[in-house]
Parts: structure tokens; C-alpha cells; sequence
């Protein structure tokens, strides 16, 4: 057997025409793709977030180690405070529901599954050796509902790295790498896109976080789609 056909143990073998777009399918088979299996995505979605958040708030109220305030840079001075970009930050959660909602099959799956955990797992790890706060800010919160109802919720702790950002990071790569899969039209790529960047700007002009903490919440979600090519997507749903 020649070397280059060999996959080693526990990998998907990579087939590049999976990745070959699908003309004509676009919305049609994106809409397919979420009524597979869709009362499974639900449930799951639902048990992980909650999860989640079950561990994620237990490490922010309840720290073990003194906790660091991050610095500030030219970026977090440049950026001022924007209330109204709370609801970007927010739409996080509508984000990045969206690729398990638009995954086929049980490879699929378990391989989101796999990084979500992964990204999940190293955050939490980071948050309970080493917490982290951003630097206190003085605004009347007040004045605006939706704000402090998020400060009084999600306190600016569990800092670096942004889960925030890492979550939409890598969010934006499968949704990218599903869109060009099924031959979606490059405008719904482009909006993919700038809703990351937004989620990812919402981050500083809300000051729940400081510019280091997306840069390396940004690496940790990248560094998780390294193998990513390694996957292959599901052909298009061909169902009448």
C-alpha cells in the first residue's frame, strides 16, 4: 500500500471532493441539514449550554487563587464603551447554535463535539489555576437596563481567555467550511463573517473583556480547527 493512502488510526479519511461545492443546493440543503435529526440538536444543545454555564459561573463566583486584572492596551483606550452593542454580544449564543444545527451525521457531530470540549475543558482549566478580571470601569450602568442586567449576571471575571471569542471563532471557521460545502451564496459567507467580527468587537466596546483576552481567546479557537481539514463533510442531502 502506498504510504500517501494510509490514515492513521482514529482519523476520518480526507477526501477533497467532499469539500467540492454543490451547485443549485444553497438554502435548500442548509434547510435539509437542520431538520436532520433536529429534536436531538435541541436536547443537545440545551444539556451543553446548561453545563456549561453550570461550571463556567461556578469558577467565576468561587475562585481558588488571587485574581490578576488584566492590562490595558491601545486598543481597549481606542475602542470606547458602547451600550448598545450588548445585543452583539449577546447573539453569541444564536452563533454558534447555528453549526450544530447544520451538521449531517454522527462524524460530523462528534467531531464539533470533540473541540467544543476541548475549548471548554482548557478555558476551565486557565479559569481555575489562573483567574483573571478586567480592570474596573465607571459607567452608570444603570442608565442602560440591558447592560447591567449582563454585569449583574456575568461579571467581568474569567477573563483571559475569552471563551467569548473562542467560541466565535471557531464557530466562524465550520460555519465558513459548511457554507462553502454545500455552494451557499458567498453574501451569506461575507455575513458569517462580519457577525464573528461583530461578536468579537462587542467583547471590548462592552468591557466584559481587554484586547489580550481576544487575542488569546481568537488563538485558543484556531488552534482547535487545526485538524479540521482533516474531516469529511457529508455530500449534500439529495432528498426531494
Amino acid at each position: 500500500m502506498c504510504p500517501a493512502s494510509q490514515t492513521a488510526p482514529g482519523r476520518i479519511p480526507y477526501n477533497p471532493a467532499m469539500d467540492a461545492p454543490h451547485p443549485g443546493s444553497g438554502l435548500r440543503e442548509l434547510w435539509l441539514r437542520f431538520k436532520t435529526r433536529w429534536w436531538l440538536k435541541v436536547l443537545g444543545i440545551s444539556i451543553g449550554m446548561t453545563a456549561f454555564m453550570v461550571v463556567y459561573f461556578s469558577l467565576l463566583r468561587h475562585p481558588l487563587f488571587p485574581v490578576t486584572l488584566m492590562p490595558l492596551t491601545w486598543l481597549d483606550r481606542l475602542i470606547g464603551y458602547q451600550p448598545w452593542s450588548v445585543w452583539l454580544y449577546i447573539t453569541l449564543w444564536i452563533y454558534i447554535s447555528l453549526v450544530p444545527t447544520l451538521l449531517a451525521d454522527w462524524r460530523e457531530m462528534g467531531a464539533y463535539l470533540k473541540e467544543v470540549l476541548a475549548l471548554s475543558v482548557v478555558g476551565f482549566v486557565i479559569f481555575l489555576f489562573w483567574p483573571t478580571a478586567v480592570p474596573q470601569t465607571y459607567f452608570d450602568w444603570h442608565a442602560y437596563p440591558s447592560v447591567a442586567f449582563l454585569k449583574s449576571v456575568d461579571a467581568a471575571g474569567n477573563a483571559c481567555p475569552s471563551l467569548h471569542v473562542a467560541f466565535a471563532v471557531q464557530a466562524a471557521v465550520w460555519l465558513d467550511r459548511l457554507l462553502r460545502h454545500l455552494g451557499a451564496r458567498a453574501w451569506l459567507r461575507a455575513a458569517s463573517l462580519l457577525w464573528c467580527l461583530g461578536i468579537l468587537y462587542s467583547t471590548l466596546s462592552t468591557k466584559q473583556h481587554v484586547a489580550l483576552d481576544l487575542y488569546a481567546g481568537a488563538a485558543m479557537g484556531l488552534a482547535v480547527t487545526r485538524f479540521q481539514s482533516s474531516l469529511a463533510l457529508t455530500p449534500a442531502l439529495r432528498r426531494a
